[in-house]
């Protein structure tokens, strides 16, 4: 699996065979998630046979399980650091927009913040209901243009 860094945001981009051990973990991991377990208990054993017990809590294993369905689809998968409060920077990263844009996205009221001295703070939750509801609207525009070409008999 390859790893790329882009400051607060890591993406995950899935080899074939990362698809297919994804495919085969996250449905034996979905159904010991699916018991309402306080936590699981696994036994990681290394290739010259070591063998450790690791336990991880639900919330965590119900991530682990999202994110191998994801890799098992062929999709990338970001994991970001949910602080409750982020910088500007942090949350333009998260949107993948530059740090200025974010900023006339903060002045022009689209997400609520705060400002500690003259530096504006966002919640982590603004950003991510905010990036839910563009990515929304995008999918209906699209939605729409495809029943649009459709009745046009585009060809698409």
């Amino acid at each position: 699996m390859t790893l790329s860094v882009n400051r607060s945001i890591k993406q995950l981009a899935p080899t074939h065979e990362d698809v297919a051990l994804a495919r085969v973990s996250s449905q034996i991991l979905a159904l010991y998630s699916q018991k309402h377990l306080s936590h699981g208990k696994f036994k990681l054993i290394s290739d010259d046979g070591e063998e450790e017990i690791v336990t991880i809590p639900a919330a965590a294993l119900n991530s682990l399980v999202e994110i191998l369905k994801q890799i098992a689809a062929g999709n990338s998968v970001s994991i970001v650091s949910t602080k409750k409060e982020i910088t500007t920077q942090e949350a333009a990263d998260l949107l993948q927009v530059s740090r200025p844009y974010f900023v006339e996205l903060l002045e022009s009221g689209k997400i609520p913040y705060r400002k500690v001295g003259t530096r504006r703070r966002v919640l982590t939750e603004d950003v991510i209901n905010y990036k839910n509801q563009i990515d929304a609207a995008r999918m209906q525009t699209l939605a729409e243009l495809a029943a649009q070409a459709q009745e046009l008999n585009m060809g698409y």
